[in-house]
């Protein structure tokens, strides 16, 4: 039985602890078993985006050299946007794989890629149709990602660095008492003797102080007064 390799990409760190290698990995066996291939090599490219050409895949170069020293000239993806989003790149890859002698077999369409980019024009433009769209697709993500994250800033929550006070689970209980006792005129100093006498830590596990308090005091007033504003903007314009 002729053998066959698999090659997966996932592009982020929280990525890999999904289900996205499980998913890849059967497309793939599927598609060899159908086709009658042994799938004897696995190839795995954790956290690598899909811009990136063939020097930063080390999974990628690994492949090529083992595949070239034993004999196995067939790669199976589950689809073309896994082997890479950006379409220039993953025109790229493919004539590096058919310059190697392997052929590429996209399994989700059951297409020998290399076949159709290195035969007919036609084929070859449906492939780089399939290129752009996955393209396309990533770029509308990445616009609409931008979007709500400025909305967010907009209602002055954070989206980058670490996480304000009171995001974290477990955390929401001490952000009302903290506010809680500033309502009833306490001072940051004295809110962080109360919660330090209590064996209340911080996030990292500190005594508090009361810098810390005052300013995340300041942040809630902050977002209370920007939820304020819009809600009396949204009140004027629905008059």
């Amino acid at each position: 039985m002729e053998t066959a390799a698999s090659y997966m990409r996932c592009s982020s760190y929280g990525a890999i602890w999904g289900d996205t290698w499980e998913r890849q990995s059967e497309a793939i066996r599927a598609c060899a078993k159908s086709k009658g291939f042994d799938l004897a090599y696995e190839f795995k490219e954790s956290a690598i985006p899909g811009k990136a050409d063939a020097e930063e895949r080390p999974a990628f170069l690994r492949m090529i050299a083992t595949l070239s020293a034993n004999g196995c000239r067939t790669v199976i993806v589950e689809s073309l946007d896994r082997l890479a989003r950006a379409y220039r790149v993953q025109e790229e890859l493919i004539i590096h794989l058919a310059s190697e002698g392997l052929t590429l077999i996209s399994a989700n369409t059951g297409e020998n890629i290399t076949e159709a980019m290195m035969g007919d024009p036609m084929r070859r433009a449906l492939v780089q149709i399939q290129g752009i769209l996955a393209e396309l697709d990533k770029n509308m993500i990445v616009a609409k990602l931008r979007k709500a994250r400025e909305r967010m800033r907009a209602t002055g929550q954070k989206v980058e660095g670490r996480k304000s006070f009171g995001a974290k689970p477990g955390e929401e209980l001490i952000l009302a008492t903290i506010q809680s006792l500033a309502l009833n005129k306490m001072t940051g100093d004295d809110i962080a003797k109360y919660l330090n006498n209590r064996q209340v830590t911080t996030r990292s596990g500190k005594l508090w102080r009361g810098s810390v308090i005052r300013k995340i005091l300041a942040r809630e007033r902050t977002l209370r007064n920007l939820h304020d504003e819009r809600k009396q903007n949204d009140g004027r314009q629905t008059a």
